[in-house]
């Protein structure tokens, strides 16, 4: 199956799934393949149509807090270093946009390499296990360099550019029908955007198949950490060499869609309409309703997916599995189909 063969609006998850017991218990390679399977079943039978592995395989024990979608990538590569000096540490407390982390993800010491990422191998390992389009992950290099201490480059947007080119070899041996970038940081910082783009387009230039970008004002404890308005990313999403968007707005409300109005028409919007910050499990009739107004506002070629806001890596499984029922559920009634 193709993502073609659905009609418009597809339903995806933004890509983390809570991490089975059994995992955390005993976080080894037969167990991780075991839980692989059951969260992409899960959302097969769901009815999600383009899935992901649940991001699993960046799980760390020892880093439960993001659900490794910071320090999976950032442990491995060449120049990065995690045995931090109190002198590093106090230094990154200094830095702003970063408050609710204690210690940095790393520090940099040195050139910006590969080292020992393992995207394609990730990927490699999930794909078998899916029957539905398999959607791979990675949190932006923006999002990334933010969360290290750098004294090496001593300059963000350096700093940025090596990650991106250390994201796009790898990215380019992927051949994943959907790709998707997260940024939960740069929202909050539009300040940034005026550069940014040149590190997100290095790395959607890689991509074979459609190119995503997943954007939300923060997940962190079940909280918005980021402040902002849509507003002020239109000019940085403009600039853009994208497909679609993954967006924020079960939570924030709808009050912003018109804004997406000023959108250059080529990227397609995914809009959200599952609130992942509460426990509440959408109805069906709600979801619909939801998708209906965005679809009134933007027009149905713009509104392509449907999706939670965020990953569901927080919440219980039992009720994310409903959450996700209700997502596909909703679609269909609102396609007509229930």
């Amino acid at each position: 199956m193709s993502v073609e063969d659905k009609s418009w609006p597809w339903t995806t998850v933004v890509g983390s799934y809570p991490v089975p017991e059994w995992l955390k218990v005993v976080p080894n390679q037969p167990n991780l393949r075991d839980a692989v399977m059951a969260v992409i079943a899960t959302q097969e039978l769901a009815g999600i149509d383009v899935v992901t592995d649940g991001e699993l395989s960046r799980f760390d024990v020892n880093h439960p807090e993001t659900n490794g979608m910071i320090e999976s990538f950032i442990t491995p590569l060449e120049g990065v270093f995690t045995d931090l000096t109190r002198e590093e540490m106090e230094g990154f407390r200094r830095q702003e946009g970063m408050g609710f982390r204690t210690r940095p993800a790393g520090v940099v010491r040195g050139k910006i390499g590969e080292g020992r990422l393992a995207l394609v191998e990730q990927y490699a390992f999930a794909r078998p296990l899916a029957r539905n389009p398999l959607k791979f992950t990675c949190t932006a290099p923006y999002m990334l360099s933010k969360t290290l201490y750098d004294t090496h480059y001593r300059d963000l947007r350096a700093l940025n550019w090596d990650i991106s080119e250390a994201l796009k070899a790898q990215i380019s041996r992927i051949d994943a029908p959907v790709v998707q970038i997260d940024e939960a940081n740069l929202p909050g910082h539009p300040e940034d955007a005026a550069w940014a783009h040149e590190s997100f387009n290095n790395v959607l230039s890689a991509i074979t198949g459609k190119r995503g970008m997943h954007l939300c004002f923060g997940n962190y404890g079940g909280q918005s950490i980021q402040k902002g308005f849509w507003k002020d990313m239109i000019p940085f999403l403009n600039k853009l060499d994208l497909d679609h968007l993954v967006l924020e707005f079960a939570r924030r409300g709808y009050e912003e869609l018109e804004t997406f109005r000023d959108l250059k028409p080529e990227i397609s919007l995914g809009i959200g309409v599952i609130d992942i910050k509460d426990n509440e499990v959408e109805t069906p009739e709600l979801v619909a309703s939801r998708i209906e107004h965005a679809v009134k506002v933007l027009g149905a070629e713009r509104v392509k997916w449907v999706h939670p806001d965020c990953g569901f890596w927080m919440l219980l499984r039992s009720v994310a599995d409903r959450k996700m029922r209700a997502l596909a559920a909703g679609r269909d009634l609102f396609l007509g189909k229930a």
